[in-house]
Order: structure tokens, then sequence, then C-alpha cells
């Protein structure tokens, strides 16, 4: 396994959700090792990439192709998705009240890796992965998601990246709603489980949490499509100038192509 191995590659993907298109021709690859940021502006597509790379029904590709580990994922569904090793961190995780943390991890292990882990072993993988992410162990026995803070239903989302072991990772806005401290604790786990082997695509409309997960690739998505890319200092840019050199550039090719 090549840690220059192209992981996912997205190509020409144009997706519309109630017939309306979101996503007009997005081109994106990411190879094992890579750590990449996707920026833009409300509304331009961030969370519909998202949604799509995991199979949401709402979200119709009407042209282009999904590549994920050679194999095109189109047709797929999303839990024949998350076997093959993809993994979306949500934005807003739903609570389930009456399902503790560790039961909800144990059959989302078994029913990805489709090997039936007896409870011993399970218990104590799942304790490892908890010290690791410096948790206390009472975490687990909680029901999931329930009266859990921001940064607790983000750490909860962190766990279940470390438990899974995906090989390509999502984060859907994981900033979203996290003070500075939450942040800072997120990041750390996120960073304590990423490896060489696997891909990471970070969401979001901050440059803050990508101070502490820093990206090899920064893209910046503008009205469907990525519009430019660049390293680390791109994000910088955007911090201080916002948006406006983008709408700017874009007024301009619009002018050009009248």
């Amino acid at each position: 396994m090549s840690k220059n191995e192209k992981l996912l590659e997205i190509r020409n993907l144009h997706v519309s959700i109630e017939n309306k298109e979101i996503l007009k021709g997005l081109e994106l690859i990411i190879h094992r090792g890579e750590i990449h940021a996707l920026m833009g502006p409300n509304g331009t597509g961030k969370s519909t990439l998202a949604n799509t790379m995991m199979g949401h029904p709402a979200y119709k590709i009407t042209r282009g192709e999904v590549i994920f580990k050679g194999k095109n994922i189109r047709e797929m569904s999303p839990d024949e998705r998350a076997r093959l090793g993809l993994f979306l961190a949500f934005q807003y995780p739903s609570a389930i009240p009456g399902v503790t943390v560790s039961n909800f991890l144990r059959l989302a292990v078994n029913s990805v890796h489709g090997e039936e882990l007896n409870v011993l072993d399970f218990h104590k993988r799942l304790n490892q992965k908890m010290k690791l992410l410096e948790m206390d162990r009472a975490f687990a026995k909680r029901y999931l998601n329930d009266g859990f803070s921001g940064g607790e239903k983000k750490r909860s989302e962190i766990l279940q990246l470390a438990m899974l072991e995906p090989e390509m990772v999502v984060l859907d806005e994981t900033d979203s709603g996290l003070d500075i401290d939450a942040l800072r604790i997120v990041s750390s786990g996120v960073n304590k489980v990423m490896n060489e082997n696997m891909g990471l695509l970070i969401i979001t409309h901050y440059v803050r949490i990508l101070q502490y997960i820093q990206p090899q690739f920064v893209h910046i998505l503008y009205d469907g499509k990525i519009v430019e890319s660049g390293d680390f200092s791109l994000a910088e840019k955007l911090e201080a100038q916002g948006y406006d050199f983008i709408k700017d550039q874009k007024s301009k090719q619009i002018l050009q192509e009248a």
C-alpha cells in the first residue's frame, strides 16, 4: 500500500437537490497520507459534497464520478461505502436516547468490518482508543449524544473514527459550535488517529481548525466548483481578506467571457 496511492478522485461532479444544481463540475484528487481543506461561503456546496460522498439519497448525481480506492461508488449504498472505508463526521450528530455509546460502537464496528467482535475483545479495543483520546471510560456508558455538549458530540464522532479505522475521512464543519478548548481537544484526537494510509478532507468556514490540523492542500469552493487551490497560505489569505477576492475574480471572469 503506497503512501502516494490515489485514494479518492472526484471527476466533473454535478449534483442536484430538489432539481436545483448545487455542484457544477467539481474536481478533486486526494492521495493516501494527505490532508485537504475545503473552504467556501455558505451555500456553495461544501456539505452537499460530504453528503454526496456518503450516498445521501436526497442528493442526486446528474453527471460525473466519485472514485474511491479505484471503484466508482456512485451506485453504492451508504453502508457499502462505509464498509469500503469512507467515514463522515457530521456537523450536527444525532442523539439516540436509550442506546449507549458502547453499544452503538460495537454495532457499528461489527457492521462496517463484517465480523462479530466478542465482548471482551471489543471492550479491550474501546478502552485502548479511549485512552489514546484521553477520554473518561464512563463516557462509553452514556446514551449516544443525549444531553451531550457540542464538544462531547464531536469527541464522540472522533471516537467512532478511532474505532472504525476508515481510510478516507470527511470532517463536515466539525469545528462548528466549539469553543477554543473543545476545538483543541477534538483536533488533538483527529491528529492522534490519522496515519499515512488515510486521507482527510476538512470542510470548514474558518481557518482556526486548520491551525491545529494543518492541511497540505487548501481548496476554495465557489458556485459549485473548486475555483482556487493552494497550500496553507491560501487559508491565511481567506482569514485576512474574506471571500471578496474570490468574488472579484469570478466577476472579472464573467466579464471576460461575456
